[in-house]
């Protein structure tokens, strides 16, 4: 006998989008399933021929060949039928078709597991921010957003007041239908009560019956000390409520720190920049210094110091996240130029650039003499 068509097996047309080919093929195959025509082998038969179909038309590349050249392209070790009458499928397509449906060999532990994870309510993200002296010191903050909750009206179980959810008919309550299948036992998930084993007969009104409803939702919050910018938090159980008794889904909080006017920030360490005059960098000084938690520390700027060198302050950084030590802090001198000078710095400057002429700064000096080196050659 003829095969027949495997887009009019589906009731698909050729251009059919996956997702319209998986609906298709659901349909054939809760109402053709064994279990539920037990002994009725024209049922069976449609099962298989359904199952065929979606294998070779859910694999691009073998629904290529099938549209160019029909069933011959898999025919003399084609790659046609595989094992039990499930022809065609991909490993991942198999997988995600046949436990779909069937869940586990024998057990459905598998199953179970996906079941009660697909109950389980959404993850949410809330972006906070905060300063780097609360990022020093850590907080405690009350933030607000909109989740969906529990439903206070039914407790979550999706009926009225006084009603409870009843056996599912078509499973019996067990959440799980099994056949045979040949010489191996598959197991599916109830298609008529999504595995819960309940039916919702008479929905609570404020929810429609799905035990959760949209709410403001504002709870407590604590950052701890050292977080960095870009950090993620997760708070277990924050998140949107689960459907059904399902658990509910976690809250990630990314923290973000704003720009600060005066330190800048490199993992647990702190740097900034300290202007200081010619004067002070030629003759030496002592300055106090702003540090993170609104102190001050002192720093001897020894005479003759460059622009741009750099003084470390161990401890004065950033908290380590869950320790007790800090990293430091990095001060580098920025030697200012003096502008708008008047007559008595201008004298006084150039009667301080003679005397460097007489004594011919070694660095200068050195330096002059490889540029006449350099022009020379």
């Amino acid at each position: 006998m003829a095969k027949r068509d495997y887009y009019d097996v589906l009731g698909v047309g050729k251009s059919a989008s996956p997702d319209e080919l998986k609906s298709a093929y659901r349909k054939l195959a809760v109402k053709y399933h064994p279990d539920k025509n037990p002994g009725d082998k024209a049922a069976e038969d449609k099962f298989k021929e359904a199952s065929e179909a979606y294998g070779i038309l859910s694999d691009k590349s073998k629904k290529e060949n099938y549209d160019n050249f029909g069933h011959a392209a898999f025919e003399n070790g084609g790659g046609g039928r595989g094992f039990g009458g499930f022809g065609g499928f991909s490993g991942s397509d198999f997988s995600d078709i046949f436990e779909d449906f069937f869940g586990d060999f024998g057990g459905g532990g598998r199953r179970n597991s996906k079941r009660n994870s697909n109950n389980r309510g959404s993850d949410l993200r809330y972006d906070l921010t905060i300063s780097l002296e609360e990022a020093y010191t850590g907080k405690k903050q009350n933030i607000q957003f909109s989740t969906t909750e529990k439903c206070n009206t039914c407790k979550g179980n999706g009926s009225k007041p006084g009603y409870t959810a009843d056996r599912c008919t078509y499973c019996g309550g067990n959440g799980r239908v099994r056949s045979n299948q040949g010489f191996f036992t598959v197991q599916q998930t109830c298609p008529q009560c999504s595995g819960s084993g309940e039916e919702i007969t008479n929905p609570c009104n404020d929810c429609n019956g799905q035990g959760n409803k949209q709410a403001p939702k504002k709870i407590s919050v604590t950052i701890p000390k050292g977080v960095d910018d870009g950090t993620r938090i997760r708070l277990a159980g924050k998140g949107e409520a689960g459907t059904r008794g399902g658990a509910s889904g976690d809250l990630y909080l990314f923290i973000n720190i704003e720009t600060h006017q005066l330190f800048k920030r490199s993992d647990v360490n702190l740097f900034f920049e300290f202007p200081i005059s010619i004067a002070d960098a030629a003759l030496g000084t002592s300055v106090e210094i702003p540090t993170i938690d609104g102190g001050k520390a002192k720093i001897k700027i020894p005479d003759g110091t460059q622009n741009g060198k750099q003084f470390r302050l161990k401890g004065k950084g950033m908290p380590f996240m869950r320790r007790g030590d800090f990293g430091d802090l990095y001060v580098q001198v920025k030697t200012e130029v003096p502008v708008s000078l008047n007559k008595e710095q201008k004298n006084l400057l150039e009667k301080f650039r003679e005397i460097e002429n007489e004594r011919s700064n070694p660095s200068i000096k050195k330096f002059f003499q490889k540029a006449k080196s350099f022009w020379k050659n």
